[in-house]
């Protein structure tokens, strides 16, 4: 479906993490800015955290890149790169995309949430009066913990493996004074929907980020993971009989969000 006629003129919009080799962005954008009649392709680049600001650095002299997506692990890093931000951004102190301003500098977004509640939402679960456990406070954690408050969740339980991020993150969101925000665990009784937010299941052999044998068959369970395409996670989730969302549905919901930004008016004028 692909016809990108790749020139000099074809504008560069790269996407950072370590690893990289799970994402499947490069393909959907690069059609998708096509799509829009937009002459831009996204291309992976896999840089080191020790690596990181010698790159952004780079990025910044190299006069045709206009956009950067931030997967795990920078998007905390990358905030502290931009010139501005959004309120949401800058209420989680990280970032998962950037453009370029005219006046010099980047200006980020942190989007990652709105993909996650897309993706649920997609499926016909409503998050509004749920109680939610998220496992994962990290930056894309962080995002969906701020959008399933925002989409009205009664109670949000935090469980991360790091007490001062979780704790962070708890203390942040109970500003909102929109949900009950206290600390979560591994154990899912009770609550309606689980999110992980975790790279627990990329690689064989990982633990399971929460007790499956608590779940019941009404919890719904979502994950950020798109390698593999179903995480085991999810599989478990599924044997059980409980609504799901994969990283690769969330993924989907949140692409849009990303062009929107990447090619907003005030990015192209």
């Amino acid at each position: 479906m692909m016809n990108l006629n790749l020139t000099g003129a074809t504008r560069l919009n790269i996407i950072l993490g370590d690893p990289i080799a799970q994402v499947k962005s490069p393909g959907g954008v690069t059609q998708a800015f096509i799509d829009r009649g937009h002459d831009g392709m996204l291309v992976p680049v896999q840089v080191g955290v020790e690596d990181l600001e010698a790159l952004l650095k780079l990025a910044d002299t190299i006069k045709n890149l206009d956009g950067v997506i931030v997967t795990v692990p920078h998007k905390f890093s990358c905030f502290k790169h931009c010139s501005s931000t959004s309120a949401r951004a800058g209420f989680l102190g990280a970032v998962n995309i950037m453009r370029r301003r005219k006046e010099g500098g980047w200006h980020g977004d942190m989007v990652d949430g709105l993909g996650f509640v897309g993706a649920v939402r997609g499926k016909g679960y409503d998050p509004k009066g749920k109680r939610a456990l998220l496992i994962g406070a990290g930056g894309a954690g962080s995002a969906i913990a701020m959008a399933l408050v925002e989409a009205g969740v009664r109670e949000l339980a935090v469980h991360d493996g790091d007490a001062k991020r979780r704790d962070h993150l708890i203390d942040r969101l109970a500003t909102l004074g929109k949900a009950d925000i206290r600390v979560g665990s591994s154990d899912p009784e009770g609550y309606d929907l689980v999110a992980n937010a975790t790279p627990a299941g990329m690689k064989a052999g990982d633990p399971l980020p929460v007790d499956v044998t608590k779940l019941e068959s009404t919890t719904f369970v979502g994950c950020v993971i798109t390698v593999p395409a179903v995480a085991p996670v999810i599989e478990a989730a599924r044997r059980i009989g409980c609504p799901t969302s994969t990283g690769t549905e969330m993924y989907n919901a949140l692409q849009s969000s990303m062009l929107d930004f990447l090619l907003a008016p005030e990015a192209r004028s």
